[in-house]
């Protein structure tokens, strides 16, 4: 760590406590009083994670919040806040906290929420609140929403290193080109990167692909074959669809990770390999793992770090920018004139659901640039489906409000008081997924937090045994 944690809390008894927990278990720490001397050590230290309380004598802790972000937008602050302001909590989140901490809370939790933001510090190659830049220059990663400027962070401080990185995400939101941006990013970027997915290859012949084969091990074995394992040493094998792997399978590929050797089917000895595994999915993990699809010890070798791709309807303006860079490379592919989306266009593009994602994006501009000519992207030039879509969405009514939820369905301040932090923490989250439909990805939206986040608690509770 290259700088102290910046505690700023008003009560000093309390700060005392906390110094005295962070200062035992190794850290070092820098603490204020207030917001203004919050602000001007932050100005002087530059630290990576900041403990905040949001009740600050001088100025709101949310106000301090957002001019921390401004200034470092990398910088993980956890807020700290009493029991009866979870409101004020979860509107911190919103707001880009890193995490918050419920008054009394016990010294476990208070270390675990220090040092998880700890282990996902920044990039170092990147300066400190500069302006965050595709991981992989040359790769087709195009967007520069928040949601994408957090994966781009991901990218860039994973690559450097040897850990397996866990892409979930929609189906079209480019699991494979993040996976080349990590590849790209790292050490390992004059090797191979070799992809395979799991979903597209028979699972009888899966484990040939994975580990090889030598002539004659089975029927159709008409020479020997390198497996992708091989293929992609000294540099990354990308596992797309891994929860669509065979259990059997899954065994011998926890083997694999675990001692970094192959068998070819056949073969009588093992051979060392030095490969890095970056692995993907459109499902929900952890859900494949409870229906006893996915092994939960391969699960927690390959989930170390989670890198979540947003669906295309939550990136903004992304969709703008995706569909003009696209236009352009493939007018020159199919030498045509296109510039430019028509405002109606670019209007409609906002408001679809795309739930194709980015693949859906890019087939619907080749089917316009194919078949038509000329400068600007028009309405007529759109697929009929799409079309259809507009219709829709123009006759559709505006959405009636919310029905109140029933009363056992809503947490009150009566059903918080009294229980320690860590299981209000997981009620609110849980309750959240529930009324989300038991999407992940859409309750961290609510919360304000990044569904690897939920992911990573999810798990504790789970390795834990308190599961609900």
């Amino acid at each position: 760590m290259t700088a102290p944690l910046l505690l700023i809390e008003d009560t000093p008894s309390l700060q005392m406590v906390y110094e005295a927990v962070l200062r035992g278990a190794g850290h070092k720490v820098v603490s204020a009083g207030t917001a203004k001397e919050g602000l001007a050590r932050f100005r002087d230290l530059t630290p990576e994670v900041v403990l905040l309380d949001l009740m600050l004598p001088d100025r709101p802790g949310q106000e301090l919040l957002q001019d921390i972000l401004t200034l470092a937008p990398d910088t993980r602050v956890i807020v700290v806040t009493a029991n009866g302001s979870i409101n004020r909590a979860v509107e911190a989140m919103r707001a880009g906290a890193y995490e918050f901490l419920l008054k009394p809370f016990n010294e476990q939790r208070f270390l675990h929420a220090v040092d998880t933001a700890l282990a996902e510090r920044p990039s170092p190659a990147r300066p400190n609140g500069g302006a965050s830049q595709p991981a992989a220059p040359g790769t087709d990663f195009v967007g520069s929403s928040a949601q994408m400027r957090q994966v781009y962070d991901r990218i860039a401080s994973v690559g450097r290193s040897m850990a397996t990185v866990f892409i979930t995400g929609d189906s079209g939101t480019g699991k494979e080109i993040c996976a080349q941006s990590v590849h790209a990013a790292s050490a390992r970027a004059t090797g191979p990167f070799v992809p395979l997915n799991c979903a597209a290859i028979p699972r009888d012949l899966l484990e040939s692909e994975v580990f090889g084969h030598l002539k004659g091990a089975f029927t159709g074995a008409l020479s020997d074959k390198p497996g992708a394992a091989a293929v992609a040493d000294g540099g990354t094998l990308f596992l797309d669809e891994i929860c669509e792997m065979d259990l059997g399978l899954q065994t011998k590929l926890l083997r694999f990770l675990q001692t970094s050797t192959i068998q070819p089917v056949g073969a009588a000895h093992p051979r060392k390999v030095n490969v890095r595994i970056i692995c993907a999915t459109n499902r929900d993990p952890l859900e494949e793992v409870r229906q006893g699809r996915f092994r939960e010890d391969l699960f927690y070798r390959l989930h170390v770090v989670p890198i979540h791709l947003p669906p295309l309807r939550a990136r903004g303006e992304d969709v703008i920018e995706i569909a003009e860079t696209a236009l352009a490379r493939l007018s020159a592919e199919e030498g045509r004139q296109f510039t430019r989306l028509s405002p109606d266009v670019a209007a409609l593009f906002r408001r679809l659901p795309w739930p194709g994602n980015v693949r859906q994006l890019l087939n619907v501009l080749r089917h316009a640039v194919v078949l038509n000519e000329g400068a600007e992207v028009t309405l007529d030039m759109l697929p009929i489906a799409l079309h259809h879509e507009r219709e829709r969405l123009s006759d559709a009514p505006p959405p009636p409000d919310p029905a109140p939820a029933p009363a056992t369905d809503t947490l009150g301040m009566g059903d918080l008081l009294g229980r320690p932090l860590a299981e209000i923490e997981q009620m609110v989250i849980e309750q959240t997924i529930a009324r989300e439909g038991g999407s992940v990805p859409r309750a961290a939206k609510v919360l304000g937090v990044s569904p690897s986040t939920l992911y990573r608690k999810r798990e504790s509770w789970t390795r834990n045994g308190t599961d609900g």
